[in-house]
């Protein structure tokens, strides 16, 4: 099991693989993928207007590793890197300098294949000193908010990037607000009724438990406190957040007030995408595009 987000390098070495940048022209990217192609766990197929891109690189004497397809627009770029991973010349796509949702859009075009018929979500792996192991957590920046069915999916998709983490078995907590079922909060039925699916093995390999309110998923002496019998609480490995706002503050109060590593991928296609934030340090860029390079040898 790897136990700190810095092993994530380590491992990604064993297998490189070939990253399609959408829109390619953004120093913040092209540095992280740089640093990438120089630890050798990736190289870079480069979309976007082959001028910009090559005056970007010839700065920060990025050089090997690395081919340029230029390309005369922005749309251009996005439709021929979803191309490339859809063809299988490249193993896993990026975000460039271009939005989410266009990026998105394209990707999830029927011609390419790359559907898998369950919702996409971000999932962000955290370490912190104040937890005992790695925790993941989905989703704080795509679907706003979930019904039953795209939790059921967020679980699974979570689930794909904890065994890339080497965990058989990933413990996930539902969270909600408290931790007994209350018919006027749609967030702890959800949770029950996921759990009683995990148990039928709806889920596949997971073990899944709610609704748990955040200290009791995270704190055997508050799970304790509360009276809660439970193999997750105390010991989640993924933490299921209830909407996106949840789900986004947590992310932003982790990344900006605690002294913590992260890395993120988005997942639910045949393919997992890597997105960067300019917000976001140089050890997080190469971390996500370590745990992406992973992910995508065991999709």
């Amino acid at each position: 099991m790897i136990s700190g987000l810095s092993q994530l390098v380590c491992r990604a070495k064993s297998n490189p693989k070939v990253i399609a940048i959408a829109a390619a022209d953004d120093p913040v990217v092209l540095s992280a993928a740089k640093e990438a192609a120089q630890e050798g766990i990736a190289s870079f197929i480069l979309f976007g207007s082959q001028g910009k891109i090559e005056e970007i690189i010839n700065e920060m004497d990025f050089a090997e590793n690395l081919s340029i397809v230029d390309c005369a627009s922005k749309s251009e770029s996005i439709q021929k890197a979803v191309e490339a991973v859809s063809l299988k010349s490249a193993d896993i796509l990026m975000k460039g300098n271009v939005k989410t949702g266009e990026l998105l859009s394209v990707f999830l075009k029927d011609e390419y294949g790359l559907r898998t018929g369950r919702t996409m979500n971000l999932v962000t792996v955290f370490e912190t000193k104040k937890y005992h192991k790695l925790i993941l957590v989905t989703d704080a920046g795509m679907v706003i908010a979930p019904d039953l069915g795209q939790k059921a999916d967020s679980i699974i998709n979570s689930a794909a990037v904890a065994r890339a983490l080497e965990i058989e078995k990933p413990k996930v907590a539902v969270l909600a607000a408290i931790e007994v079922v209350n018919s006027k909060m749609p967030a702890t039925t959800d949770a029950a009724i996921l759990s009683q699916m995990a148990r039928r093995g709806q889920l596949g390999a997971v073990e899944v438990d709610g609704p748990l309110a955040l200290d009791n998923a995270i704190s055997f002496e508050a799970a304790k406190h509360k009276g809660i019998s439970s193999s997750v609480a105390g010991d989640a490995d993924i933490l299921i957040m209830p909407d996106i706002e949840a789900g986004n503050i947590f992310y932003k109060a982790m990344a900006f007030l605690s002294d913590c590593q992260l890395a993120s991928a988005i997942v639910g296609g045949r393919v997992p995408i890597i997105l960067t934030s300019r917000a976001d340090s140089a050890s997080t860029k190469l971390q996500s595009i370590a745990l992406n390079v992973l992910l995508s040898g065991v999709m």
